[in-house]
């Protein structure tokens, strides 16, 4: 059995990675076809980090004038590092205050890090009106080489 394992590993890793590899994306509105939210229409929005090695990882869902910014999710995964480590992602912006999250980073700059992936039901709206909100992830540390963060909602 160990052996299957050790034979499939390396393409379980390569799919990882072309996972990971996907372009940066600031902001990707989509139409809610019929939403509104107290009578104004609705917008869905997303955004990511893109690809980042190494460094601190941020998405952020825009402030709009007038109207509050709702976060439904967001999703980080990486793949290893030289050393392990955990780090504090937070979600700045909602309601509430900042939210802190702990986030671990195994040995191996190969290894595939367990993703962390949290809904908000119901979504989260902005601390105020015309209020961004920010997902970001602290750099993993040498050797890691792909790190990304997506986040959702609405306005």
């Amino acid at each position: 059995m160990a052996h299957k394992i050790s034979q499939t590993w390396p393409a379980l890793v390569l799919a990882l990675a072309l996972l990971a590899c996907r372009p940066a994306s600031a902001q990707a509105p989509f139409a809610m076809p019929g939403g509104s939210l107290q009578g104004q229409p609705v917008t869905g929005i997303a955004a990511s980090s893109g690809t980042v090695a190494a460094g601190a990882a941020t998405a952020t869902l825009p402030a709009v004038q007038g109207r509050f910014t709702y976060i439904c999710g967001f999703a980080i995964t990486s793949s290893g590092s030289t050393t392990a480590i955990v780090v504090a992602p937070t979600v700045v912006g909602a309601i509430g205050g900042t939210q802190t999250y702990a986030y671990a980073t195994v040995a191996g700059v190969l290894l595939a890090n367990a993703p962390l992936v949290v809904p908000f039901t119901p979504c989260l709206p902005s601390s105020a009106v015309n209020t961004a909100i920010v997902v970001s992830i602290p750099s993993l540390g040498a050797g890691n080489t792909n790190t990304t963060v997506s986040a959702w909602g609405y306005q």
